[in-house]
C-alpha cells in the first residue's frame, strides 16, 4: 500500500559573518581554549552582527533551500519556523519570512521548543503534507542565542552562537516500505516539564517583562541527555525494523561533543557516520541540525537514498527523533 511521504527537495544554511574564537573569548572573561573544547568541543561560534535578526538568518537559509531544490518561493504554502529567539514576542518570524520571500498564500508560524525545535518542526510540517492539507514546506530552523546570553557566565556564553537552516519538503506518493521510501519515514517527540529549572530562559512577557538570559545547570544537562537521545533513537528503530547498521548518517543536535560521542557509542553507531559541525559552530539551538545537514550536503557526505538519523534535546525538556531517507 502507497503511503505520502514528505520527501526532501533542498537544504541550506546561513552564517552570520562575525567569528569569535576561545582565544577571543579568553580575553574577555576567565576561560581558555583548552577548558572549552576539552569539556564540548567547540572552538569557534558565529555571532549576529548588530540589526541583525533571527528572520535576516532565516530569510537567507531559505533561499538557499530552495535555490537548492531549483524552486520558486511561491510553490511553498507552509512555513514551520522553529526559534527560541523570535524577532519579536509577535507576529511570528515565519511571517517575516513569508513576506520577505513574497509569499502571500498558505500558512506561516513559529515552533518553539529551543533545542529540538528543528526536529518539532519537522514533524509538525510532516503531519500537514501527509494529511494532504499542503503540498509543500519550509522547516527553518534559527536563532540568535548570543542575545539572551550572560557573558559573564562562562558556563554557558561559550557554549551558543547564532545561525540558520532550513529544507524543503514535498508530500509524494512512495511505495510504502519503511527500508526503501524516500522522505520522512518516522518521527518521535517527547517533553517533561519537570526538568524547566535544569535549562531555561529567567525572563518573559508574562512573568517579567523582560528577555531574560539563559540558564542552565550543565552536570544536570549532561546526565539525562544521553538517556532521552537513545530513548527516542531507539523508538525510532523499533517503529520502522530498522537498526544502527542500516543508518547512513547520523546528525545530531550539536550541543557538545562529549554528549554525541556518547550517545553514538551508546547505540552502537560507527563515529564515521557521525556529522560533526559543534567545533565551528557551537550550540545553535534549533538551528544547529539543519546547519549540519548543509554541510554534509554541501561537501558530498549525505547523498539521495542515504538514511539520515536526526535527534535533538532542549529546554523543557523536550527531545526528539527523526529518520529520514534522503
Amino acid at each position: 500500500m502507497t503511503k505520502i511521504r514528505s520527501v526532501v527537495l533542498g537544504c541550506g544554511s546561513y552564517l552570520p559573518e562575525q567569528v569569535v574564537t576561545n582565544a577571543q573569548l579568553a580575553a574577555r572573561i576567565d576561560t581558555s581554549d583548552e577548558w572549552i573544547v576539552q569539556r564540548t568541543g567547540i572552538r569557534e561560534r558565529h555571532i549576529a552582527a548588530e540589526g541583525e535578526f533571527t528572520s535576516h538568518l532565516a530569510i537567507k537559509a531559505a533561499q538557499a533551500a530552495l535555490t537548492d531544490a531549483g524552486l520558486d518561493a511561491q510553490s511553498i504554502d507552509l512555513i514551520v519556523l522553529a526559534t527560541s529567539t523570535p524577532d519579536n514576542t509577535f507576529p511570528a518570524t515565519a511571517v517575516a519570512v513569508q513576506h520577505a520571500l513574497g509569499i502571500n498564500h498558505g500558512a506561516a508560524f513559529d515552533l518553539q521548543a529551543v533545542c529540538s525545535g528543528f526536529v518539532f518542526a519537522l514533524a509538525t510540517a510532516d503531519n500537514f503534507l501527509r494529511t494532504g492539507a499542503f503540498k509543500r514546506a519550509l522547516v527553518i530552523g534559527a536563532e540568535t542565542f548570543s542575545r539572551i546570553l550572560d557573558w559573564n557566565d562562562r558556563g554557558t556564553c561559550v557554549l551558543f552562537g547564532d545561525g540558520a537552516g532550513a529544507v524543503v519538503l514535498e508530500a509524494q506518493e512512495q511505495p510504502g516500505q519503511a527500508a526503501t521510501d524516500r522522505g520522512i519515514v518516522t518521527t518521535h517527540l517527547r517533553s517533561d516539564g519537570r526538568h524547566k529549572a535544569k535549562l531555561f530562559v529567567d525572563g518573559g512577557p508574562s512573568s517579567t517583562q523582560t528577555v531574560g538570559h539563559l540558564r542552565m545547570e550543565g552536570r544536570e544537562v549532561f546526565k539525562h541527555a544521553v538517556g532521552m537521545i537513545t530513548d527516542v533513537i531507539v523508538d525510532a528503530f523499533e517503529a520502522t525494523g530498522l537498526n544502527a547498521d542500516r543508518i547512513d548518517w547520523f546528525v545530531p543536535h550539536q550541543a557538545n561533543k562529549r554528549i554525541i560521542d556518547a550517545s553514538a557509542h551508546k547505540l552502537h553507531i560507527a563515529p564515521e557516520k557521525v556529522v560533526l559541525t559543534v567545533d565551528r559552530h557551537g550550540n545553535t539551538s534549533a538551528a544547529s541540525i539543519p546547519l549540519a545537514l548543509s554541510v554534509a550536503r554541501k561537501d558530498g557526505r549525505i547523498k539521495r537514498g542515504d538514511m539520515v538519523l536526526l535527534e535533538a534535546m532542549g529546554g523543557g525538556f523536550t527531545w526528539g527523533s527523526a529518520l529520514v531517507r534522503w
